[in-house]
């Protein structure tokens, strides 16, 4: 039987020899991978794939847990790229005997997760070690508080610059640490704002906020920066003058005062993103979401979260997590009397309610200690505080 099966599934590749395969293909194998996928019921005989589909969605449409797809594609070699999908191509859903590909009017290929929602943060925001001693704008033409293309930046600290070396213009916008409260019970875990000097401060606007979790030790994990512009050095420190020119040269945020430079380089980051658990287990509390991106404290699906966590802990991109909130510690009136302030129970003495699931998140940015990940599904919303679990935790 299983020899009758592979003779047909050979031969029906072999006629879509020169089509674009995907890892839907795959998906039907279920006879051989049962034990591992989960198919939902009642999908159709064939999918037409459609402009804004990602993986992610079309996988969701047909399996119970839609980040094992690449697993079902690795599976089977004979799927050579699952990411050269397009809009147009026609999906079979049906058995083994009949699996595959309808080539589309093709377009622009189908994506994992919707890179629009991403980009910003893999070209614009960085997580680094220091910032002390990176050059920073001093002043800005004509005394102006913002500056922006076309416009002068005067920097300190690039002196024996060669005029057309071209910069980043970057600013300080979070200090990430871990704070030891052990006598407290619990470490403070915190995404701090920082001032136009990229020190810490308390006042000003902010999107990103702390959040508390049980620790062992004080850790820094890194200042978090956000590109501005890109400048142009025109002229240096010559004739007395104590601060090199910059003239600004592409149509981004505005600077000011205070923002920092470091050189432009080329970066790699991924584009393609294949789904899978993380590789590393860690202890409970240890992964947390730190901050929701422009919100204060709470994002959806699509949303960009800052977790605790990156390649020190085995994260890489890809790594997907189940987002949950965590169990209350709630007093059991039954048992004790209501006249009792609730401040005078001990919290040995509390009941501790189950963690609550609430969506899952997968990496697309991977720093030491930080990593950005994108909500891709959710049953409520995503908050601050949040424990990072294995993608299939039951609880």
């Amino acid at each position: 039987m299983f020899e009758r099966v592979s003779k047909q599934l050979r031969a029906s590749l072999a006629r879509a020899r020169g089509w674009r395969t995907i890892f839907a293909v795959a998906l039907l194998t279920v006879a051989t991978f049962a034990a591992a996928v989960e198919l939902r019921g009642g999908h159709p005989d064939t999918y037409v794939v459609k402009r804004g589909d990602t993986l992610w969605d079309i996988a969701g449409r047909f399996l119970q847990r839609p980040w094992l797809w690449p697993e079902i594609w690795q599976a089977n070699p004979q799927i050579r790229n699952p990411h050269l999908i397009y809009p147009g191509d026609v999906i079979s859903l049906a058995y083994l005997d009949r699996v595959g590909l309808a080539r589309g009017p093709g377009g622009t290929p189908v994506n994992a997760v919707p890179l629009s929602e991403v980009e910003p943060f893999l070209k614009d925001l960085r997580v680094v070690d220091n910032i002390e001693g990176l050059p920073y704008v001093v002043g800005l033409e004509e005394d102006r508080l913002r500056s922006s293309n076309g416009q002068v930046a005067y920097v300190r600290g690039i002196d024996g610059i060669a005029p057309g070396q071209r910069f980043l213009v970057v600013r300080p916008e979070k200090r990430y640490r871990r704070i030891d409260r052990t006598a407290l019970c619990c470490d403070v875990f915190q995404s701090e704002d920082l001032d136009s000097r990229g020190r810490h401060t308390r006042e000003g606007e902010t999107f990103w906020s702390n959040v508390v979790f049980p620790g062992k030790r004080a850790e820094f994990m890194g200042y978090e920066l956000m590109t501005q512009s890109t400048g142009t050095v025109t002229r240096g420190e010559v004739g007395g003058i104590q601060a090199s020119t910059l003239v600004l040269d592409s149509e981004g945020r505005e600077v000011r005062v205070g923002d920092r430079l470091i050189p432009i380089e080329a970066q790699r980051y991924d584009l393609q993103f294949f789904p899978h658990p993380p590789k590393q287990q860690q202890e409970y509390g240890r992964l947390q979401v730190m901050a929701v991106a422009d919100m204060l404290t709470t994002g959806g699906p699509h949303d960009v979260i800052a977790i605790s966590g990156g390649a020190s802990q085995g994260i890489d991109n890809g790594t997907v997590f189940s987002v949950w909130r965590r169990g209350q510690s709630t007093v059991d009136w039954v048992q004790y009397s209501l006249e009792r302030e609730e401040d005078t129970i001990g919290l040995g003495s509390k009941v501790r309610l189950p963690d609550e699931f609430a969506g899952h998140a997968m990496v697309f940015r991977t720093f030491d200690k930080v990593s950005y990940a994108l909500v891709m599904s959710s049953v409520k919303p995503t908050r601050v505080g949040y424990e990072l679990k294995h993608p299939d935790a039951p609880y």
